[in-house]
C-alpha cells in the first residue's frame, strides 16, 4: 500500500510544536527500510508568510488547494476556538471528507472540524480547558474530554499538545501496523500507547466555595481527608441542617458533596503517588478510601490507569 498523502493546515499564530507533530511521527522519523515516509505538505488559507507563537515566521507555499487529493488532512491547532472558522476552510474540510479523506483535529484543531459540520452526531475530544466552550458551540457533538484521542473511523480528534503524538501514532499503527508504530515511538522517545486519559493532567480542584460556613467546612474536609466526611458530619461543621447544607453546597459549588469529596481525595492521592514512595495501601488509607481495592476502583474509573501506572508516569525524583 502506498504512503498516504498528508496535508497539514497551518494558521496565523500557530504553535510550532503542534505544527511539527505530524511530520515527527509520519515523516522522516519513520524507520528506514520499514515504510516510506508519508509525503506531507503544509497549507494555509492562502500561501505566504505566517506568524508562529514563537519568535519566528514560516513561509507556507500552499493554499487550501493542497487539501484536494489528500488522503489525510490535519488541523493541528486553532487560535480562536470561540469563533467560527472561515467559510473557505469549512468548505475545504467538508469536500475532503466527502472525497474520502481522513480528517484529523489535534488539540483545538477539533473546533474547525466541528465548524465544518463533519462532527455532528459523532464523538470527539479536545483540550480539557476548552471543553465547556466546545459543548456550548457544538451541542450535537458528543464530547469526551477525558480521552487522549478518539477514533471515529474517517475522523480522529486528539486532546492537548502531546496527545497529538498519541493520535498520530495510533493512525500510523492503524495503517502500517503496530510494529512500525512501536519503532517510530522508540525513535522519537515516546510511549507507543499511554494508559489513562487527559483527566490525569487537569489541575487539582481548589477547595473554595466562596463564603462561610460552606467554605470553612470545605477547608476542614480538604485537611482531614481520612476522616468521616459524610454529609451529616460536614453539615454539623457548618452549623447547618443536612438539607440546608446540601442545598447551599450545590448552589455554591455546582457539585454534590459526595462528588466533591471524591475529587479531593483523588487529587490528594495523585499528589502522594507523584511525590512519595508510600505503598498504595497507605495512600488509600491516608486519603480516606479505607482499602486499596476501593481506591483502585475509583482511581481507575477517574483516570483510566491504575495507581501504579500513574506513579510510573508521574513520579518525581
Amino acid at each position: 500500500m502506498s504512503a498516504p498523502r498528508v496535508t497539514v493546515i497551518a494558521v496565523d499564530g500557530i504553535s510550532p510544536f503542534h505544527l511539527s507533530v505530524p511530520s515527527l511521527v509520519w515523516g522522516g522519523e519513520t524507520p528506514v527500510g520499514e515504510i516510506d515516509p508519508w509525503p506531507i505538505r503544509v497549507a494555509a488559507l492562502r500561501a505566504g508568510t505566517l506568524r508562529t507563537s514563537a519568535d519566528f515566521d514560516i513561509d507556507v507555499r500552499h493554499g487550501l488547494e493542497a487539501v484536494r487529493g489528500a488522503d489525510v488532512v490535519v488541523v493541528p491547532w486553532w487560535g480562536e476556538p470561540d469563533r467560527a472558522a472561515p467559510d473557505e476552510l469549512s468548505s475545504a474540510l467538508r469536500e475532503a471528507h466527502d472525497e474520502g479523506a481522513e480528517l484529523v483535529g489535534l488539540c483545538l484543531g477539533a473546533f474547525p472540524l466541528a465548524d465544518s459540520g463533519v462532527l455532528e452526531g459523532r464523538t470527539a475530544t479536545t483540550h480539557w480547558k476548552w471543553a465547556d466552550v466546545f459543548r456550548h458551540r457544538f451541542p450535537r457533538v458528543a464530547l469526551e474530554p477525558d480521552e487522549l484521542y478518539i477514533d471515529q473511523g474517517q475522523i480522529v480528534t486528539g486532546a492537548g499538545a502531546t496527545a497529538g503524538i498519541d493520535a498520530c501514532l495510533h493512525l500510523l499503527a492503524r495503517r502500517e501496523g503496530q510494529l512500525v508504530a512501536n519503532r517510530v515511538a522508540r525513535r522519537i522517545v515516546a510511549p507507543p500507547h499511554r494508559s489513562g486519559g487527559q483527566a490525569q493532567f487537569i489541575e487539582r480542584p481548589v477547595p473554595d466555595a466562596g463564603g462561610a460556613p460552606i467554605a470553612e467546612a470545605m477547608r476542614w474536609s480538604a485537611a482531614n481527608l481520612d476522616a468521616d466526611l459524610s454529609i451529616d458530619v460536614l453539615a454539623a461543621r457548618a452549623h447547618l441542617s443536612r438539607s440546608s447544607f446540601t442545598r447551599q453546597f450545590r448552589a455554591q459549588t455546582g457539585s454534590t458533596v459526595a462528588k466533591w469529596v471524591l475529587a479531593q481525595r483523588l487529587a490528594a492521592a495523585r499528589e502522594l503517588l507523584e511525590a512519595t514512595s508510600l505503598p498504595v495501601d497507605t495512600v488509600a488509607s491516608t486519603t480516606g478510601f479505607g482499602g486499596a481495592a476501593l481506591f483502585r476502583q475509583h482511581f481507575g474509573r477517574a483516570f483510566g490507569a491504575t495507581p501504579s501506572q500513574y506513579r510510573s508516569a508521574f513520579r518525581t525524583t
